[in-house]
């Protein structure tokens, strides 16, 4: 089975930064395109950001200029680098991916358990 763990977030005051972290585990032959997406209280889940298996990348208009993801491909990690945090950041923070397992053909999506960013003073 393949597991994605994220990592990283918790309580930045309003201009902090935090990056997070999302590790891809398991029986991984390949990993495509990987995303962020985050969810405020009260909120649907929104896209934040993804980058390609060959570093192109794209970002949601209200996180542009101020985060910047990256992929580790040896480690199967994704990183979300967030700079001039907003108390309107604070959300659950989920890691998506595409992937596809050992003996398969075609990618399966995949999502992490969250992790909580809280942006206040």
């Amino acid at each position: 089975q393949v597991q994605l763990v994220e990592s990283g977030g918790g309580l930045v005051q309003p201009g902090g930064s935090l990056r997070l972290s999302c590790a891809a585990s398991g029986s991984i032959f390949r990993i495509n395109t990987m995303r962020w997406y985050r969810q405020a209280p009260g909120k649907e889940r929104e896209f934040i950001s993804k980058i390609t298996n060959i570093g192109s990348t794209n970002y949601a208009d209200s996180v542009k200029g101020r985060t910047t993801i990256s992929r580790d491909n040896a480690k199967n990690t994704v990183y979300l680098q967030m700079n001039s945090l907003k108390p309107e950041d604070t959300a659950v923070y989920y890691c998506h991916a595409d992937i596809v397992v050992t003996g398969r053909s075609n990618a399966m999506e995949y999502w992490g358990k969250g992790t909580l960013v809280t942006v206040s003073s």
